[in-house]
């Protein structure tokens, strides 16, 4: 991409960057997160055509916009395609003290209103913060669009005093569900180690 031809404001400049980096990602195969640095940098080339007044430099970036949409649509086509046939794979690399990672940002885009019943297996629903994580996961399951009925819940059971505090716990979650027409089943297992979610179609 020309910078010269787009311009040098800081406006430009990010599209440059993000359109860049999009390009870099595409080339890479990495085509969820090119698509949405290709509409990132879509929307910024946007901004940057609406405040110009050059003829011959408005007719350059509806041409590198069209281009740009040409291939996000490409993309998006797709993967639609891939999601279809049941091999699309997207894997987020969460770095150690991240943030910005909430349940909604995370699962959200799977949680339609076509799935009523949720599998969670989770060795570690013990402690207060462990038992707060997973009453957040469920406050999000029960919210629209999403009509979840059931939550299967599969966890270790806790050992010796603590085992009080995970079993109540657990039950005032359950009755909290259960008041919002939902029903938590709680399994327990002393050979599960992966923390796994499945959801109904």
């Amino acid at each position: 991409m020309a910078k010269s031809q787009i311009g040098q404001d800081p406006d430009s400049r990010a599209a440059i960057t993000v359109l860049s980096r999009a390009v870099e990602l595409d080339s890479e195969s990495r085509y969820q997160q090119a698509l949405v640095c290709y509409q990132e940098g879509i929307d910024l080339l946007l901004q940057v055509r609406k405040g110009t007044q050059d003829h011959s430099k408005r007719c350059y970036l509806r041409e590198k916009i069209t281009c740009y949409m040409d291939r996000a649509e490409d993309i998006k086509k797709y993967l639609d395609q891939v999601k279809e046939d049941g091999k699309y794979h997207k894997q987020i690399k969460i770095e150690e003290n991240a943030t910005g990672f909430s349940y909604e940002s995370l699962f959200k885009e799977y949680l339609s209103g076509t799935v009523t019943e949720v599998w969670i297996e989770d060795p570690y629903i013990r402690q207060t913060h462990q038992l707060y994580n997973f009453l957040r996961f469920c406050e999000m399951l029960i919210k629209k669009p999403c009509k979840v009925k059931t939550i299967h819940l599969l966890t270790c059971l806790d050992k010796g005093h603590a085992k009080i505090q995970q079993s109540s716990g657990l039950e005032e979650i359950k009755e909290s569900l259960r008041n919002h027409g939902v029903l938590l089943e709680i399994k327990y297992s002393s050979s599960i180690h992966d923390r796994e979610i499945r959801h109904s179609l």
